[in-house]
């Protein structure tokens, strides 16, 4: 894996942790009853950005690292996810 292969799989990985993110342990401001004029009831009365961005960023560091050691190590390949096309659909693998 090169290093703008591994910058690029970081930032997928980094974004999708924070899409999952946002929706833990959010209060809405109905439910906080501090409702800003102008916004929704459902909007978030305080979002702890700063925290859920360093939060993101030391899950996605890990879950990138696991992800890194099975591609550059090549404990799973190709080869074994494509178990479909390898032999054709409906035949039997060679003896």
């Amino acid at each position: 894996m090169g290093v703008v292969t591994g910058i690029v799989l970081y930032a997928v990985i980094w974004f999708m942790t924070l899409l999952i993110s946002l929706q833990v342990r959010v209060t809405s401001q109905d439910e906080a009853g501090e409702k800003v004029p102008g916004t929704h009831g459902s909007a978030p009365a305080d979002a702890h950005m700063k925290t859920r961005i360093v939060w993101t960023s030391i899950f996605a560091a890990g879950i990138w690292a696991v992800i890194a050691v099975i591609i550059i190590f090549e404990l799973i390949t190709v080869e074994d996810i494509d178990l479909f096309t390898r032999f054709g659909l409906g035949s039997t693998p060679p003896r």
